[in-house]
């Protein structure tokens, strides 16, 4: 089993700017999506949990550019487990152009996520739960295993 959780894209001229290249919020956008998609996937205990009252703060993004990716790359955005906390969670991207001579790194970025329970005006920390650090076990780093 890998240790990433993989998403596929093709990048459409929606996602470039006037000279061609992705437009870099759309990274940012990437990430989300495939943190969306790994709970759909591997987690959907949590789906419930975030209809009642539990809530993911992203506190932090960061994306580094190596390469460009342009409209019709085929890309595979890559996410892995950082770091966990009790309340929070960091994640790794990896955003690879899939080509027919292999596999390029164009970027890589971070994203650190709070669990939150409660109202909106009295939100407070909650510990990560349970059924979402089962499913983020796969892809936890050696040293972060349980």
């Amino acid at each position: 089993m890998e240790s990433y959780y993989e998403l596929r894209h093709t990048v459409g001229f929606e996602e470039t700017n006037i000279v061609g290249n992705v437009y870099y919020v759309n990274y940012l956008r990437w990430q989300g999506r495939c943190r969306e998609m790994f709970l759909k996937d591997r987690a959907p205990a949590v789906l419930a949990d975030l209809q009642a009252d539990l809530k993911l703060f992203t506190l932090k993004v960061e994306c580094e550019f190596f390469s460009e990716l342009t409209a019709f790359d085929e890309i595979a955005v890559r996410m892995r487990l950082i770091e966990r906390a009790q309340t929070q969670l960091e994640f790794g991207f990896d955003y690879v152009r899939l080509g027919p001579d292999g596999e390029t790194l164009a970027a890589r970025g971070i994203q650190r996520v709070a669990c939150m329970r409660g109202p909106n005006n009295r939100t407070v920390p909650t510990r990560v739960p349970e059924a979402l650090e089962d499913a983020l076990e796969p892809y936890l780093a050696v040293g972060l295993r349980r």
